[in-house]
């Protein structure tokens, strides 16, 4: 009964840290999450501007970022500067970018590894790098 009541809190965890940046993407950014697929449930944070991604949400098995099992997790892509992501991904819960270029995206495990201050910093970074370059 302990080990159900532990993964049923770990996945409270995971989801709450979803809600949390999403609503701080809300009130900053005014981006809404929007669920392109709907039978995986992944979603992206788009800027309105230029409709550009710069956050996707997915529920992945842990195997595909090579972690042992295939118990699913929460995790989120994130636009990147490719030095910056070449040094966060030397540190716990970070990962070459899942289905996304990988030099210019990062995967971050949503399961309370990486704290949130950092992945909302990562995500201003993220809305910024989407704005694409002024001419």
């Amino acid at each position: 009964m302990a080990i159900a009541q532990s993964i049923k809190e770990w996945n409270k965890t995971e989801k709450n840290l979803t809600e949390k940046i999403c609503s701080a993407a809300e009130k900053k950014y005014g981006s809404k999450r929007e669920f392109l697929w709907q039978r995986s449930g992944n979603s992206v944070l788009r800027r309105g501007d230029n409709k550009k991604w710069y956050a996707v949400f997915m529920h992945i098995p842990r195997s595909k970022l090579g972690l042992p099992s295939d118990e699913h997790v929460d995790i989120i892509d994130i636009k990147c500067d490719p030095m910056m992501s070449g040094s966060l991904r030397s540190s716990e819960g970070y990962f070459p970018a899942y289905h996304m270029n990988k030099s210019n995206w990062i995967t971050v495990i949503l399961d309370g590894t990486v704290p949130l201050e950092d992945i909302l910093a990562l995500l201003d970074i993220s809305y910024t790098l989407a704005a694409g370059k002024k001419r």
